[in-house]
């Protein structure tokens, strides 16, 4: 891309994967978050937003509206912004098939867990209750399909024995703020691409379990 991605990142909590984008975006010039979004207000990304002035909304779901309304807002929301990317960072809400498809090659996720296992929450006790030696994040394009778009990046942890979900957490949430950034900045480099359900880095089809170097 010739001209800086412009960025607009979702949210609902804390906003660490958040702040390492920001921290990245800071470091290549090609991408700039132009906005940040909640469902919650009480979110701490929000802050973490306001401290580097980037502009913030909040779009809280209403008593008995249904999802397709509330994404109806928050598609208004986000268009605002004009975004290159949107970019869900512990965003917790399920999104419509029509607001997926809106912004289809254009809306990535992080889970925590090494997709295609562990879709959905409570991964990290999952993991350690399935008895697993490694254990880890995925960044994926996302598709009407809950967690099940094309990989483009992921990075493992061990499982040691004895620990529990919190402590495991923490050192997966270690690995999510250094390739997050990173893909961002594929991304708005103009290197990564989804095509026909498939990520594509420099043109070369990304494999199931994401990038891996020679």
């Amino acid at each position: 891309m010739s001209q800086s991605c412009r960025v607009v990142v979702l949210i609902s909590g804390s906003g660490s994967n958040l702040q390492a984008i920001i921290d990245g975006c800071d470091d290549n010039l090609n991408a700039n978050v132009v906005g940040v979004i909640s469902n919650k207000p009480d979110a701490y990304g929000l802050i973490r937003a306001h401290h580097s002035e980037i502009d913030t909304s909040c779009v809280i779901a209403y008593k008995n509206e249904t999802r397709s309304e509330y994404d109806a807002r928050l598609l208004a929301a986000v268009e605002k912004y004009q975004p290159d990317l949107v970019v869900l960072a512990g965003f917790m809400r399920i999104l419509t098939d029509d607001f997926v498809s809106r912004f289809l090659g254009k809306m990535i996720n992080i889970h925590p867990s090494l997709l295609p296992k562990y879709t959905g929450l409570h991964t990290h006790q999952r993991a350690i209750d399935a008895g697993d030696n490694e254990h880890g994040a995925s960044v994926h394009f996302v598709i009407p399909e809950l967690d099940s778009g094309p990989v483009i990046l992921q990075a493992k942890v061990p499982v040691y024995a004895g620990e529990d979900a919190a402590e495991l957490a923490e050192r997966v949430h270690e690995q999510e703020h250094a390739i997050y950034p990173l893909v961002v900045k594929w991304f708005s480099l103009g290197r990564l691409t989804m095509s026909d359900g498939k990520a594509y880095l420099d043109g070369e089809l990304i494999g199931p379990s994401g990038y891996a170097p020679d």
